[in-house]
């Protein structure tokens, strides 16, 4: 199996780093097929993920974002284009998200 961890930075507070994974987690639902629960916590949620072959979790804390995923074999081999496209996805809603306090990024 080939896996994947990405881990991201933000300063966006709790509430709206739910919102970046609540559109994160319907992007993969159309655009993979995944299926996706997410787990709502005091501190932190977790989005739950799978399909045939992908099975993952996103951890979303008030200042982090935490992915793991596991690739089954047949997937395994294209585990860089796979891994660049959820970086892109994700990294392109944190720079569209204002950071907690109201002040804009970068």
């Amino acid at each position: 199996m080939a896996d994947i961890r990405i881990h991201r930075e933000h300063n966006l507070g709790l509430e709206q780093a739910r919102e970046i994974a609540h559109a994160w987690t319907a992007q993969v639902e159309t655009k993979f097929a995944m299926v996706c629960r997410i787990l709502q916590g005091e501190t932190s949620d977790s989005v739950e993920f799978s399909r045939a072959g992908v099975k993952g979790r996103l951890v979303v804390t008030a200042d982090h974002f935490e992915l793991q995923a596991s690739l089954g074999f047949l997937l395994g081999a294209f585990k860089s284009r796979i891994e660049g496209e959820v970086e892109r996805e994700l990294d392109l809603l944190l720079a569209s998200a204002k950071p907690a306090g109201g002040q804009q990024s970068g």
